[in-house]
């Protein structure tokens, strides 16, 4: 189990360095690749992977001090990805002599000992590198707070100016705290009280979540949630309590036309279904038919009735003639809010991306905006933190389109917006312990 483990885990880290891929996509696909389907073979490399990419830029650190005067990026995508999980294993993992000749006997049967050899020296002195002599030779203040907050150093500047530098690092320090898994109870069903019944059953211990409607956190869970019988049955979705919000504050009602774009895979499709009681119509939009496969599956899952799928782009005018009461648009974003949850993303991105991810959502925002009937909503929410995917974006749509106004985000959980747009609301990890969210909602003059 521990070489398949391994072999899975160096071969997702070389996917994702060679194709920029998502760790949950890259894992999927080297697990179709090398056949390997056992679930604890799975599990373990999920969290080498997962754990060596929170911290990849302090990992890096230490092995290119190792190196030196050479560096990671010198060696073939096998042996740096070895190096990377190898470092996560002896300096976060409490790692010793023992463990990490057993780590290299192992990286040696998969890789061979000629792709090795170049780095075997290194192997020795990583372990006996101290971490804090690595961060302490660093004496610019940003570079040092993004080693030791695992962040990249453009985004401690961008927050240090957006929160100022107290707040940023207190912000910033989230990546490093594990974060809340949520779930959503599905009443389409069974009922509240059963469902809970059933998770107790099987071992999953949970809370419920003040002012949102169907929401837990999980405290305890024997096994993972996705297998347990209660998820094979549709019993519950898990989503992050700040989508749940985004859900209600759109506050679909029963009977509603709703428009659900960028709607894969499904959570908030399926939570605006249970809130209009199945009744009514949702056209829910996504580009990727991949996605929208998911989706398909999740909707099956969940009992949704109403739900249409539409595969199309939203950054082009929408493939349909209606005006809807309720528009829901979560854009692709360059999700800052959820860099724990999706660490990869942390290393894909740069100071550029914002900017390019806000002209995409200014383009679907618009698209959207031409389906609102009069007196109808729009719904727009973000995981992303920064104010060009956010308040920003919207004070620009609301100059353009001066038949929309602002109008109040219930229930209330998040702060108000950073730009005095009050009605809006924000989460940040470190506060609400979700994702960090934006959630703007309008109203079409008539």
């Amino acid at each position: 189990m521990l070489r398949d483990a391994w072999t899975l885990a160096i071969e997702t880290l070389s996917w994702i360095e060679l194709q920029r891929l998502g760790e949950r996509l890259a894992l999927a696909k080297a697990s179709k690749q090398l056949g390997i389907e056992d679930p604890k073979a799975l599990g373990l490399a999920h969290k080498l992977v997962f754990e060596t990419l929170r911290r990849q830029n302090l990992i890096d650190a230490v092995i290119n001090t190792v190196l030196a005067p050479r560096s990671l990026s010198d060696f073939k995508l096998g042996p740096q990805a070895f190096l990377r999980l190898f470092t996560y294993e002896v300096k976060f993992e409490k790692g010793d002599a023992e463990k990490a000749a057993l780590i290299a006997r192992t990286g040696r049967s998969i890789l061979g000992w000629q792709e090795l050899n170049e780095v075997e020296e290194a192997l020795g002195k990583i372990l006996n590198t101290q971490i804090n002599d690595v961060v302490n030779k660093v004496s610019n203040d940003e570079e040092k707070v993004a080693l030791q907050t695992y962040n990249p150093m453009w985004f401690v500047r961008y927050c240090f100016r957006m929160l100022g530098r107290s707040e940023a690092l207190r912000f910033l320090a989230s990546a490093i705290e594990p974060s809340f898994t949520y779930l959503r109870l599905n009443t389409f069903k069974a009922s509240e009280d059963d469902v809970l019944k059933k998770l107790e059953n099987e071992g999953v211990t949970v809370e419920k979540e003040p002012r949102l409607k169907h929401t837990f956190r999980v405290v305890k869970s024997q096994k993972p949630l996705v297998r347990t019988l209660s998820f094979r049955e549709g019993l519950f979705y898990i989503q992050d309590k700040a989508s749940c919000l985004a859900a209600e504050v759109a506050n679909p009602k029963a009977d509603m036309t709703v428009l659900d774009v960028c709607a894969a895979p499904g959570a908030k499709t399926t939570y605006m279904a249970q809130l209009m009681k199945n009744r009514g119509n949702i056209y829910s939009v996504d580009y990727s038919r991949r996605r929208m496969n998911v989706w398909k599956r999740e909707i099956q899952r969940m009992g949704v009735k109403i739900a249409t799928p539409v595969v199309a782009d939203a950054c082009n005018p929408l493939p349909l003639r209606l005006k809807a009461d309720l528009v829901v648009l979560d854009p692709p974003c360059t999700s800052t809010g959820a860099f724990s949850k999706m660490p990869s993303a942390k290393w894909r991105l740069t100071r550029r991306s914002v900017a390019h991810m806000a002209e995409v959502q200014w383009n679907m925002l618009n698209n959207c905006a031409e389906h609102v009937k009069e007196s109808g909503f729009l719904v727009y929410s973000t995981c992303s933190v920064t104010l060009e995917e956010n308040e920003m974006l919207i004070e620009k749509f609301l100059k353009w389109h001066p038949d929309f106004a602002l109008t109040e985000t219930s229930p209330r959980i998040g702060l108000p917006d950073l730009r005095g747009q009050s009605k809006c609301q924000r989460l940040f990890p470190h506060i609400h312990r979700c994702n960090g969210f934006f959630i703007a909602k309008l109203v079409r003059q008539a």
